[in-house]
C-alpha cells in the first residue's frame, strides 16, 4: 500500500513552485480554475513523459473540464477534447503521446481488455482515465485524481501520487 504526505502549503510562501509530495488538495471556484488546475498538472506529467492519471468523480462533477487542462499542456485546444463517453478513447500526436480514455460505457473486464485499454497505459505516454473505477485493477504508480462537487461552481480537487515541481495549483 502507497502512503502518502500531505503538506499544507499556503501559496504566498512560494511564489515560484511547490513540490508536490504525493497528495495535493486544492478548491476550485469555477470551470476556469479547474482547467488552469488541469493545465498545471499536464505541464508535470508533459515534463515527465509516462504517466497514467485516474480521474473519479460523478457525473458532471468536471473530469473532462479537468481533461481539457492537463491536454491544453500539450498544445491540444479544448474545443477538441469532449467527453470520450461515444468515442471511448481519443489518441492525440503529441510528444509524448496523449490519449484521453473514458470507461464510462464499459462495463466488464472483457470489455477494457477487448478494447485494448491496458495497451494504452502501457504505451509510455499520457493516458488520463475518466471513470477508472471501471478498471478492474489500478496500474502500478498511477496519479489519482477525485474531483467532489462543493456546490454549483465550486470543486475539491484531491490529487495522489504526481511527484515533482508544479506552478502554483
Amino acid at each position: 500500500m502507497l502512503s502518502f504526505q500531505e503538506r499544507q502549503i499556503n501559496p504566498g510562501d512560494c511564489p515560484r513552485s511547490l513540490l508536490i509530495m504525493g497528495l495535493i488538495r486544492r478548491i476550485t471556484k469555477s470551470r476556469e480554475e479547474t482547467e488552469d488546475l488541469g493545465r498545471r498538472l499536464g505541464e508535470l506529467l508533459k515534463a515527465q513523459g509516462s504517466a497514467t492519471v485516474l480521474l473519479y468523480g460523478e457525473l458532471g462533477a468536471g473530469k473532462t473540464t479537468l481533461v481539457k487542462g492537463i491536454a491544453s499542456a500539450f498544445g491540444i485546444p479544448g474545443r477538441e477534447v469532449g467527453s470520450a463517453s461515444f468515442v471511448i478513447v481519443a489518441e492525440y500526436d503529441t510528444l509524448p503521446r496523449f490519449f484521453h480514455i473514458d470507461l464510462y460505457r464499459l462495463e466488464t473486464q472483457g470489455d477494457i481488455e477487448e478494447l485494448g485499454v491496458w495497451d494504452y497505459l502501457e504505451s509510455g505516454g499520457i493516458a488520463v482515465v475518466e471513470w477508472a473505477e471501471r478498471l478492474f485493477e489500478i496500474p502500478e504508480g498511477s496519479v489519482t485524481v477525485r474531483i467532489a462537487y462543493q456546490d454549483e461552481d465550486s470543486r475539491e480537487i484531491v490529487i495522489e501520487g504526481a511527484k515533482g515541481e508544479i506552478g502554483h495549483i
